[in-house]
């Protein structure tokens, strides 16, 4: 499949570049995917916090019952 140059340059599509193909509304949907490399640093500065529940009853037991040495 040839895409035309002007819009390869709009969705800045590299050679050799991956893209998924989806049907959807009876057409082809072409998703460009991006390397794992390129996602580096995508979360930088998210907020890691999380609220955890309460331990429930024997939460853990294995490993306190568990003797590592």
């Amino acid at each position: 499949m040839v895409i035309p140059k002007d819009v390869r340059k709009s969705l800045r599509l590299k050679p050799g570049q991956k893209l998924q193909v989806l049907p959807f509304n009876g057409r082809m949907e072409l998703i460009p995917l991006e390397s794992i490399e390129a996602a580096r640093g995508f979360l930088r500065g998210i907020d890691t916090t999380v609220p955890r529940d309460a331990p429930s009853e024997g939460h853990g037991r294995a490993t306190r019952d568990l003797d590592l040495r």
